[in-house]
């Protein structure tokens, strides 16, 4: 009997291994660049008068827009009386000194958050970050002896900040095109039918209305890009007749830090807002102390020659646990 070869990668969002083989068999050479996001997330007990089970909130705009910077915010009241509250920042941003966790903070003051969250009690914080490209900055899903599935490949709907189903989509896809093919006694090919299934499914069609959503939103603006996308999800229903492409990486955004407007963050008063470390504390991640560090840098120059001079060192600042310091 023969066997098929094939390993389903997944792991996260720019995940070492998918890194790898994307350069390795060049996956993406007819692709947009892959963009991401970065989200930070709160979990609240709130009043109970305060809570409207069901109740979803999603916004953009202020504070981003103070630095010119892009991304949405949500707010979902949950069972037992709790409340989902986050943050979605765009890392195509320009502004150095731009602090995601320092933007989400401070959002927590505008009135109709305040209104949610004041009083209550923060229960858990978290942080991830996002693939969020869309359709056009998809790679080639397969190659000999392997496939991409969920966030290595990018299959995250950026219009509705959901990426689980469409992640659990895809690994169904793979391992139905890869059960086939054991079926059809096929061995160290690339499993094709994949790309197939993928085209033929409902998860294509999801990415294919939203695939406009982060172009539109890095090239036209918050606002400009935020009417296209109005248009085209509200009253065109994603039949938009044209598809926009975003072909700078977000990396090269990035301004001068003596070019730049440096914001004024609030000051943790405990209650509303707060800081890096005592957000890690109620995270739940654990580690051994004694664990190999998982942040390796190729050059270990470069942070303090190039990007503290330059950029004043953004690392310190979009690193949501507080752990690239100065």
């Amino acid at each position: 009997m023969s066997y098929l070869l094939s390993t389903l990668f997944l792991p996260k969002s720019r995940g070492h291994l998918g890194k790898r083989l994307i350069s390795r068999f060049d996956l993406d050479k007819d692709s947009d660049p892959q963009h991401y996001g970065i989200g930070l997330k709160e979990l609240w007990d709130v009043a109970p008068e305060k809570h409207e089970q069901g109740v979803v909130m999603h916004g953009l705009g202020w504070p981003l827009t103070e630095t010119g910077s892009t991304g949405g915010w949500w707010l979902y009241f949950d069972e037992n009386n709790q409340v989902s509250f986050g943050l979605v920042a765009d890392l195509s941003y320009h502004n150095p000194y731009m602090s995601p966790f320092d933007e989400m903070q401070r959002l927590k003051t505008h009135p109709v958050i305040k209104n949610v969250l004041e009083g209550g009690k923060r229960i858990s914080y978290g942080a991830r970050a996002l693939t969020k490209g869309g359709l056009n900055s998809l790679p080639k899903f397969t190659f000999p002896g392997g496939v991409l599935v969920g966030d290595d490949a990018g299959f995250l709907n950026p219009a509705k900040i959901k990426g689980t189903h469409t992640s659990m989509k895809s690994g169904m896809l793979a391992a139905e095109a890869i059960f086939e093919a054991l079926q059809a006694d096929r061995q160290h090919d690339e499993v094709v039918a994949y790309t197939t299934m993928y085209k033929e499914s409902w998860l294509y069609q999801d990415n294919y209305e939203s695939r406009n959503f982060s172009p539109a939103i890095h090239r036209m603006g918050l606002f400009m890009g935020g009417a296209f996308t109005f248009i085209e999800h509200n009253l065109l229903k994603g039949k938009m007749p044209i598809t926009l492409h975003d072909s700078l990486p977000d990396y090269d955004q990035l301004e001068r830090a003596n070019h730049a407007f440096q914001p004024t963050y609030l000051k943790p008063d405990g209650k509303l807002v707060f800081d890096k470390l005592s957000s890690v504390f109620i995270s739940n991640t654990n580690h051994a102390e004694d664990q190999p560090v998982h942040l390796k840098l190729t050059d270990p120059t470069v942070p303090v020659s190039i990007n503290l001079p330059l950029y004043a060192e953004p690392a310190r600042l979009y690193c949501p646990a507080g752990y690239m310091k100065w």
